[in-house]
């Protein structure tokens, strides 16, 4: 099978969440098929690369409202492409993949969406784009969420319970943990610089809710990486400042992931802090479970905290409360027992239930069954070479 995943962006602009996602379900061992990725750019001129063995087609994008790209090329890219292939795999939301499958989509191309979150908190532009989605969900073959809570809290998705199918997200715990010589050494030094790192990761936007970890960060003994870009980047550091934890904390945006996995292995805990059900899955902690990091995540009504779970993989604290979110952090800084217990029952419920190789496996099953299903209603249709 051809299959082209599409969003709104992608590494190196961002990293981490769908971005991550779609990585998981490309490249030349993912699945056996031939992958690309349409996406536009987080700001500036159009570009094409290869990443990860996977082609990238990046549109030009003039910045972003919203969240989302300023990208009026978008729509017309996702039309010309699909043509070109058995899967058309949509990842949601982004409005502009609506307007392309608005565009037209050949009869003969199964369409898959990737539900990842509803759109949360843009009311004002909900009537106009609404319609959309709901076509984009009439023409879908299939659709994936990775949690029943997903489904539940979607009155899009109500009208379509026959088409969704709930697939985990996975990891392969063995990038996680596989560490040569030289990231060992750099492993070390971080212990050494930061014995009490904390560190979280995902895109610099306000539903992260990242400003209440700085919140936090006023009553914690320690030190906070944040690893990511985003649009929130200026106004985080000048928060920091206006706190009075600038010094305590670093931005180092969009990192390899050697870089990212000396974090992860030097650091004391992960955190979660998102305050909005944008975060509907947070496949970032599970990286984090496979290292064997204790959690520290919000009670939001998603997969959030059913991921790692409140005593048994880490703590769960309310949404948008600081000083809970700091008095989590701080025990489980000052309490290495209790820490460890909580990183090594992350890491066995990773290797039990959230398997990367499983998660390939089921996602192609379901594009598969889309392509058979189509080609029953699209007489002819065949396998593009």
């Amino acid at each position: 099978m051809n299959v082209l995943h599409a969003y709104k962006v992608y590494r190196p602009d961002v990293d981490g969440g769908v971005p991550e996602v779609i990585a998981k379900l490309t490249g030349a061992d993912a699945t056996g098929d031939r992958a690309e990725i349409l996406v536009a750019r987080d700001r500036g001129l159009p570009r094409r690369y290869v990443l990860g063995g996977t082609p990238v087609r990046a549109v030009g994008s003039f910045g972003q409202i919203s969240s989302m790209p300023i990208a009026p090329g978008f729509p017309f890219a996702l039309r010309q492409a699909a043509s070109r292939f058995d899967v058309l795999a949509l990842h949601h939301p982004f409005p502009l993949n609506d307007l392309g499958v608005a565009f037209g989509i050949p009869d003969d191309v199964a369409v898959v969406v990737h539900w990842h979150a509803d759109i949360v908190g843009r009311g004002a532009v909900m009537p106009l784009v609404a319609p959309l989605i709901r076509r984009t969900l009439d023409r879908a073959d299939r659709i994936i969420v990775a949690h029943q809570s997903i489904f539940d809290g979607s009155s899009f998705l109500q009208p379509y319970v026959s088409k969704c199918v709930t697939i985990p997200f996975g990891v392969d715990t063995s990038e996680w943990t596989n560490i040569d010589d030289a990231l060992q050494r750099r492993i070390a030094d971080l212990r050494r610089d930061h014995p009490r790192l904390i560190v979280a990761m995902g895109r610099l936007v306000p539903y992260k809710g990242f400003s209440v970890l700085l919140q936090a960060l006023q009553q914690i003994d320690g030190e906070v990486v944040i690893i990511g870009e985003g649009a929130e980047r200026d106004n985080l550091q000048r928060l920091a400042e206006l706190l009075g934890v600038a010094d305590r904390l670093r931005l180092p945006g969009f990192l390899p992931r050697d870089e990212v996995k000396a974090y992860f292995h030097a650091a004391r805990l992960f955190t979660l802090p998102s305050v909005t059900v944008a975060e509907a899955f947070g496949l970032v902690q599970i990286e984090a479970m496979a290292v064997g990091l204790p959690i520290v995540n919000t009670a939001l009504p998603t997969a959030v905290p059913t991921i790692a779970r409140d005593g048994l993989e880490g703590l769960t604290v309310p949404v948008n409360d600081a000083p809970r979110l700091a008095a989590a952090i701080n025990r489980l800084l000052d309490d290495p027992v209790l820490a460890g217990a909580l990183g090594d029952a992350g890491r066995r419920r990773v290797a039990a239930e959230y398997e990367q190789s499983v998660f390939r496996a089921n996602v192609r099953q379901v594009y598969e069954n889309a392509v058979e299903s189509r080609r029953g209603r699209a007489p002819g249709g065949e396998t593009r070479t």
